[in-house]
């Protein structure tokens, strides 16, 4: 059987094809990975794996009504099916008057190259990879004799590359990469047992922190959580360090996606312009940082991706949409469209992050005479539609303004709503170490529910 190489010119043969039978227009999505995950454990290798996949999608219009559906078969035979299947589909679909490609003016007229693949580290061997993975580990349970046990260690990286065309006549490709180092150590004293983690994410290799520093980071923060207590419950200051301030911008971004808005499931439906949170707070969504996690030449529907200002001084200024979610609203693409291959766009954020302030962490900690810092949150009791939130928290005590002992088996609850407006301090300290990244951030009271 044959077998197809993806390229831009498959796609747009696969659309000439369907417009043949009949569709009304099309996007194709073409994507390829070589991926490769080591986990190791006290010292043994434990998991090792390495995979190759090409999937490609078809999404067909015939009117307003539309279908998407993808294969793994990169053939000639396979091809055809595709598509016969999909017009199937697509002419049993109901009507939608809100689908439809974006406006042919409106897609990118070119593909920058944001330096998101480092080809290079190709080379890296399996045992060079798996090394990463076992000295991360070593360096935990090196750190400190009361690193006792690892619940093990692991080293991931991706390679890949995204191919999309539409009947408008745009088609583009990029390629990108990702690396990974993270482990988690078992800390222990007098009975009491405590774990945490760290790791290193980077589209570069070269970029990821070292495995050493990794592995010590994790181990002093599971050395840091023995002995923890429950506290009497109270309204405090809160304070959360950036890995769980970055969830509130996760929350946010949620909040802000035009799924939720047009369902009305968001309690940010129809703020545009309203203060939505203290001065204190501005929010970037851009796919266009070089290098960046969450960086693309243009998004899932091939609109460019960019700069932009969603929340400015604590005043929302934009909501993330693609076209769908933006034509229910009667607004654009926000250029924030998403999807897997053979399923029709979502909204996703790309790098979102909190700007960061003035302050320091030292002096934001500082700053308060007692109340809680925030290292890890536990479930998902957040309600989108009401802006309430539960979640069970574990930190440590603040004493005036110095940490003083470790906290578990605390809930922390409020409601977003009042959460954004009570941001007090926002700190120096951003690193884009994720898609979403945020910097310490101080919300000047909640309720921290314990005994």
């Amino acid at each position: 059987m044959e077998r197809l190489e993806l390229t831009q010119e498959l796609a747009r043969d696969i659309l000439v094809r369907a417009r043949a039978k009949g569709a009304a227009g099309g996007d194709v999505i073409m994507a390829e990975s070589d991926s490769f995950f080591v986990s190791v454990r006290l010292g043994e290798v434990e998991k090792i794996s390495q995979a190759q996949e090409k999937r490609l999608g078809l999404r067909l219009f015939f009117g307003k009504s539309s279908a998407s559906a993808s294969t793994s078969d990169i053939s000639r035979t396979s091809m055809e099916r595709l598509i016969e299947v999909t017009c199937a589909m697509a002419r049993a679909t109901a009507r939608d008057e809100y689908s439809g490609l974006p406006e042919r003016e409106k897609l990118a007229t070119f593909v920058p190259d944001l330096d998101l693949c480092d080809v290079a580290a190709r080379s890296l061997s399996v045992e060079e990879r798996t090394r990463l993975a076992l000295e991360a580990e070593k360096a935990a349970l090196d750190c400190d004799p009361r690193i006792t046990n690892s619940e093990g260690a692991e080293f991931s990286n991706q390679f890949g590359r995204l191919i999309y065309a539409n009947s408008h006549d745009f088609a583009g490709e990029y390629q990108g990469s990702s690396f990974s180092v993270s482990v988690i150590p078992v800390a222990a004293t007098d009975g009491s047992m405590q774990r945490d983690y760290w790791y290193s994410s980077q589209r570069k290799f070269s970029r990821l922190d070292s495995p050493e520093s990794v592995g010590r980071k994790a181990a002093e923060r599971a050395v840091r959580r023995l002995g923890a207590r429950k506290v009497k419950t109270r309204e405090v200051p809160v304070i959360f360090e950036p890995e769980t301030a970055a969830s509130l911008l996760r929350q946010l971004s949620a909040a802000l996606s035009g799924y939720s808005l047009y369902k009305s499931a968001s309690f940010l439906t129809g703020q545009l312009g309203a203060r939505i949170a203290s001065e204190q707070v501005s929010v970037i969504d851009d796919g266009a940082i070089p290098g960046g996690l969450g960086s693309k030449p243009f998004d899932a529907e091939g609109l460019a991706t960019r700069k932009k200002t969603v929340v400015e001084k604590g005043v929302l200024q934009s909501y993330l949409l693609d076209t769908y979610s933006g034509r229910k609203l009667g607004l654009p693409s926000t250029g924030n469209a998403s999807r897997s291959v053979g399923e029709p766009p979502g909204v996703a954020p790309t790098n979102f992050y909190l700007a960061p302030g003035p302050h320091r962490p030292e002096d934001i900690l500082a700053s308060v005479r007692e109340g809680f810092y925030v290292t890890e949150l536990i479930g998902f009791g957040v309600n989108l539609v009401t802006g309430d939130y539960s979640r069970g928290a574990v930190g440590l005590w603040i004493d005036r303004g110095e940490l003083a002992y470790p906290v578990e088996e605390v809930t922390i609850a409020g409601n977003l709503k009042e959460m954004l407006q009570n941001i007090e301090m926002v700190g120096n300290d951003l690193e884009m170490r994720d898609r979403i990244s945020a910097p310490t951030v101080k919300i000047s009271r909640l309720t921290v529910a314990g005994d």
